[in-house]
């Protein structure tokens, strides 16, 4: 499984989340960069991609979460340190997915909060393809985090559906209110999820601690995770990090003899 490490990004800083208050979020503090380097998105970025060997991050672009102007700068600067990059940046519109693209992610991610329809989501599929495109099933405490004014609802797995179905070739399950908690994910939605979905890529964050927690997601089949609080705190590390990237892909392997 792999395990992904996180960048909250708010005015040019790293911060660092915590239950989804985005107004109350610090500047990152971390184990993995010096003190004086607090919030410096850079240094933690060159950590994640040295100090932790991963060469996948997810990067949440706050500015444009709350209604501001994308850090399109800051995305080309951090693309360019060698990271396969995971973006939010509230896309909602082709345009707004071809230049998070052009500015260097490898995938864009649209998510539930930001959506305005599952037909924008499918327009943003049509121009930039499937495999680049990420959908986030954004929750609150286990409940949906919906636009005001949106006419999609339903529950997190009918809202699942509606987004493989309008073209998103893989599925983030992400709790706001677990993040930065170290309470663990939703295991039992993320297994429901599975279940539903079996062939499609899964990804969970929000309160991941432990490797303990990494090996129960593995375990329900997900595919990758993602980490901050854990990383910045040290109750994760890089020898932890390479022996769960050592493990055999079970999910993976049960597929192959199934299919013998």
């Amino acid at each position: 499984m792999r395990v992904i490490p996180v960048l909250d990004l708010m005015a040019g800083q790293a911060v660092h989340a915590r239950r989804g208050r985005r107004a109350a979020y610090p500047p990152a503090r971390s184990v993995l960069v010096p003190a004086d380097r607090a919030g410096d998105p850079l240094a933690l970025a060159r950590a994640f991609h040295e100090t932790l060997r991963a060469d996948e991050w997810y990067v949440a672009d706050l500015d444009a979460l709350t209604g501001a102007a994308p850090q399109r700068g800051l995305l080309r600067v951090l693309a360019g340190l060698g990271g396969r990059l995971l973006v939010d940046a509230a896309t909602v519109t082709p345009a707004r997915a071809r230049d998070t693209l052009a500015d260097g992610a490898a995938r864009v991610v649209v998510g539930l909060e930001t959506l305005p329809s599952f037909a924008a989501l499918g327009r943003i599929a049509e121009a930039i393809g499937r495999a680049h495109l990420v959908f986030s099933l954004d929750l609150r405490a286990g409940r949906p985090v919906l636009q005001a004014g949106t006419r999609h609802h339903g529950t997190p797995l009918a809202l699942a559906r509606a987004a493989l179905d309008a073209g998103a070739a893989a599925l983030l399950v992400l709790d706001l209110a677990r993040v930065g908690r170290g309470c663990g994910v939703n295991l039992e939605l993320v297994a429901a999820v599975r279940r539903a979905h079996p062939g499609v890529e899964l990804l969970a964050g929000g309160g991941i601690r432990s490797v303990g927690d990494l090996e129960r997601l593995a375990a329900v089949g997900c595919d990758g995770a993602l980490v901050a609080t854990a990383l910045h705190e040290g109750g994760l590390t890089r020898e932890h990090l390479e022996e769960v990237r050592r493990r055999p892909d079970r999910r993976r392997a049960g597929h192959a003899r199934d299919s013998r």
